[in-house]
């Protein structure tokens, strides 16, 4: 498991469906070690930090394996490391062999996997084209999100030593699932809503979805027992 690029930008203005939109989501490989702090790298930033960035967020990695899967999806789109955004494109590591809460050393920092990476109208903007959205969703490959436990340099080779454990038994891969579909499994909703290391906002979805299905299933129960009456 290794870092294969670091990709860094600014925010930057960019036309789209006749709107005017301010993101950081043009990053570009940069050389050399990066100094990884709180809540992104140096020479990286983000424009709405009501849904981008922060603590929870201050790191997204996606997987080089999923590329070869757009170039197929995505035929005649150029696709540099650094095209979905992310600030870590990674080699051997997936979302189905990652779990929320998985600690790593990668230089000489030590980052915490957080949550999937959700999309939004800005990746669009980015590929300019609005299927991007759905498809993206709908393939799984989502990436993941990593917070900063101690700050360090990081570059280009360095290794994801992983140092720590996973308690929660909820990969990305889980979280994904249970995010976009309604009728989830109760028992992975309810880890999902006790996992500490998820951010409070996707704790308490899952936690609203456990408590319906929960009182979904009591009725349906008491349904039947009244028909065998």
């Amino acid at each position: 498991m290794k870092i294969l690029s670091i990709n860094v930008a600014r925010p930057r203005l960019t036309a789209w469906k006749g709107m005017t939109v301010n993101t950081g989501i043009f990053k570009v490989p940069v050389a050399g070690r990066i100094k990884l702090r709180r809540v992104n790298f140096d020479g990286d930033r983000q424009a709405d930090l009501s849904v981008h960035g922060g603590p929870d967020k201050a790191v997204y990695a996606y997987p080089s394996e999923h590329y070869e899967y757009w170039s197929r999806e995505l035929p005649g789109v150029e696709l540099p490391r650094g095209m979905f955004g992310e600030n870590l494109t990674t080699e051997g590591l997936l979302e189905s062999d990652v779990a929320v809460g998985k600690q790593f050393r990668v230089g000489s920092a030590v980052i915490i996997v957080t949550q999937p990476r959700f999309p939004c109208f800005k990746l669009a903007a980015k590929f300019r084209r609005d299927d991007i959205i759905q498809r993206f969703a709908e393939s799984g490959r989502s990436g993941f999100y990593f917070s900063v436990v101690e700050e360090g340099e990081i570059g280009a080779g360095d290794n994801l030593e992983p140092l720590s454990r996973e308690d929660t038994g909820l990969s990305i891969s889980d979280v994904n699932r249970l995010y976009f579909r309604v009728n989830a499994d109760i028992d992975l909703l309810r880890r999902a809503a006790q996992a500490r290391m998820l951010p409070e906002g996707l704790r308490r979805l899952f936690q609203k979805r456990l408590e319906a299905a929960t009182e979904h299933n009591e009725r349906v129960s008491a349904v039947d027992e009244t028909s065998h009456v």
